[in-house]
């Protein structure tokens, strides 16, 4: 609990560094979204992380995700390093939605405990890699610089666990637009 305040508490000052003039672009370039860079946190009930996206060129997007996953022992190096990207376009007959798919690929390092007849022993830290893929819809604000999204990200480790439809698949996040 001590971690996500300390997320949140880094975002809320990290926003107040920020123009508060948050100016939404007047369609240029073909962008479905009124930003340009997007810059805050992805939670689920296992996942607690910061992310950043950047519309590179009209609807193509790359994102980039530090995660930390809660796996019941809360070990500190349960770190993951991943970077997507994202195809936009505008859903709903509005320009502040948005729904994006896409895919990429990650980097984690995790510390597990490994069992022999129901005990466990011989804690070590294992480096997993692997592929993503991600679909979503975002939301953003009009008049304040808030973007809200909601995904699901499938993942596949070429070494180590493979939980396709694990805790880690969804993720709502809350991003700084500007």
């Amino acid at each position: 609990m001590k971690r996500i305040l300390l997320l949140f508490g880094v975002l809320s000052l990290m926003m107040t560094t920020f123009e508060a003039n948050a100016q939404r672009r007047s369609g240029g370039g073909g962008n479905p979204a009124d930003y340009n860079t997007a810059l805050g946190v992805r939670l689920n009930p296992w996942l607690v992380g910061f992310t950043v996206k950047h519309f590179i060129q009209g609807p193509h997007a790359i994102e980039g995700l530090v995660t930390h996953y809660f796996n019941g022992n809360d070990e500190p190096t349960n770190v993951t390093f991943t970077g997507l990207y994202e195809y936009h376009w505008s859903v709903f007959g509005k320009s502040e939605w948005n729904m994006y798919a896409g895919g990429g690929a990650h980097l984690g390092l995790w510390r597990d405990w490994d069992w022999d007849n129901g005990r466990r022993y011989d804690k070590k830290t294992k480096a997993v890699a692997g592929l993503d893929g991600i679909i979503g819809v975002e939301y953003t604000f009009k008049k304040i610089p808030l973007n809200l999204s909601a995904d699901l990200k499938p993942y596949f480790n070429f070494n180590g666990y493979n939980d396709f439809i694990g805790e880690q698949i969804g993720g709502v996040s809350a991003r700084y637009a500007f």
